[in-house]
């Protein structure tokens, strides 16, 4: 049995945590927060409650395996599939909802976007196929050990490599499969989900909305929250240790090997150390300046920021749904601003997320809890204050001229997160929220690995390294490590 420090208890951590308990190891979680979760945070102002983090919830099957690997029953996990994925708002008064059910999703595009039935159909397939022949090799293994690598899922996917387009961009794989920029624009998205641009993103990244669009979008019974709590009571079930408002300052070496870590309360002795941090900050924050750091995965692009606005309306909007995107009139540019000028531009699109849609006890009859955001740059020292300010009135003006009322007047709470915010609470370096962009088609391979190559005994997880962001991948992020960790005590390592 070995003793395991966590650092950070966000969902890579929780999961980690479980892992290792299960197995019977002794298990110690350090948080800096008061609560587990990491962005999977609540926010209660007055009568209204909002998640703050992670909003869209896809592919609950990761979740699932925590739950059965524990000997527990996932029906406690209560969750339902939404009828309906987003709706879709353009700057010419043009507005779409796209079911979830196939049949009709594939109508609104036929009907309403003038695409090819079949051209659509099979897109969806080949995100389908692309995604199931990947995710075995590259999302669920570690892309950073020739054993996970050399198998028969490597073969599998090697027969689909003319199909993933790796010289192509998502932007140029969609502009050449769709006739109406709408849907162009709406496909193109997808690249925020890491933080990146679709005009730099490989195109292989289509695969993602597989997720969204195949499986479907789901929301818990208790907000997303729930996810961070139900992993926390697993956990705790296992018998991990849990520490709150305990901040590690440090992790401890000696001769290349792990050797424990330093607290706020105490200095203790520890056979692992699994890092949730981000992996900058693991490197320049936490460990000794006389190791060496890998500067090419540390000096890679930085996937994008947000700014968020906490919004309780008075007001209800029939209009809206639990997740409603409104599309700037240039995406190329906005992104151009995001990574090149690292400023926001004029029209940015917005993402409005309402849990009150579904779970009405997040607002007052007759309210909604709006959570209203825009992607944004990292944390290069931009005058935020400025840019909050600018980025609430452009809101408010675009969103009153969608939905025909004026807005700002329903405002009754409002709380704003901004990249600076993100930087020091969750320790993203410089507000970044996904570690490193997927900005070129090597990205995926600069991401760190899962494990030290250097110190015996530190491993990692997390959105900032393998597989990637989202919830599904830093559920995977702990089952990578794990494995490594299993890897190399069995060859001695540790």
């Amino acid at each position: 049995m070995a003793k395991i420090a966590i650092i950070g208890a966000g969902v890579g951590g929780l999961a980690s945590a479980i892992r290792f308990a299960n197995a019977g190891h002794q298990v110690s979680i350090f948080e800096a927060n008061s609560h587990p979760g990491g962005k999977i945070n609540n926010l209660s102002l007055g009568e209204f409650r909002w998640d703050m983090g992670p909003s869209v919830f896809t592919a609950p099957k990761y979740i699932k395996d925590l739950y059965q690997l524990c000997g527990k029953d996932f029906s406690e996990f209560q969750y339902q599939k939404l009828d309906n994925t987003f709706n879709y708002f353009f700057n010419d008064g043009t507005r779409y909802s796209l079911p979830a059910d196939p049949k009709a999703m594939l109508d609104v595009f036929e009907n309403e976007l003038g695409e090819n039935r079949r051209v659509v159909k099979q897109y969806l397939l080949k995100a389908k196929n692309n995604y199931e022949r990947i995710a075995p090799l590259f999302i669920e293994k570690s892309l950073h050990r020739f054993k996970h690598l050399f198998t028969k899922d490597l073969f599998k996917a090697l027969k689909r490599l003319p199909k993933y387009k790796l010289n192509s961009t998502m932007d140029q794989e969609n502009s050449s499969t769709f006739k109406n920029e709408k849907t162009i624009q709406l496909f193109n998205r997808y690249a925020t989900y890491n933080g990146s641009s679709p005009f730099k993103s490989p195109a292989m990244l289509n695969m993602i909305q597989h997720l969204e669009l195949n499986e479907g979008v789901f929301l818990p019974k208790n907000g997303m929250v729930q996810i961070a709590c139900s992993l926390y009571e697993l956990a705790k079930d296992q018998g991990a240790n849990f520490y709150f408002n305990e901040k590690v300052n440090s992790i401890k070496t000696k001769e290349n090997r792990i050797t424990g870590i330093i607290t706020d309360h105490r200095t203790e002795d520890f056979d692992v150390v699994i890092s949730n941090m981000d992996v900058t900050y693991t490197y320049k924050k936490l460990l000794s300046k006389s190791i060496e750091k890998p500067q090419k995965t540390l000096n890679q692009e930085r996937s994008s920021s947000a700014i968020v606005f906490y919004w309780g309306m008075n007001g209800s909007f029939p209009e809206l749904d639990v997740h409603n995107m409104f599309f700037s009139s240039d995406y190329k540019d906005e992104f151009k601003q995001i990574f090149e000028s690292k400023t926001l531009s004029s029209d940015p699109s917005i993402y409005l997320h309402i849990t009150s849609k579904q779970k009405k006890e997040d607002a007052p009859k007759g309210k909604e809890n709006w959570f209203v955001m825009v992607n944004t740059p990292i944390n290069e020292g931009q005058d935020w204050k400025k840019l909050v300010q600018q980025t609430k009135t452009y809101m408010l003006s675009k969103l009153s001229k969608h939905l025909n009322r004026e807005l700002e007047p329903l405002i009754e709470e409002e709380f704003v997160m901004d990249p600076v915010f993100i930087e020091e609470k969750y320790s993203g370096a410089k507000g970044s929220i996904y570690g490193n962009a997927s900005n070129n088609k090597y990205a995926a391979f600069y991401r760190h690995p899962n494990f030290s190559k250097t110190i015996n005994g530190l491993y990692f997880t997390g959105v900032t390294v393998h597989p990637g962001g989202g919830i599904p991948l830093a559920l995977n992020s702990a089952k990578i490590a794990f494995e490594c960790y299993q890897e190399d005590v069995n060859k001695g390592a540790l």
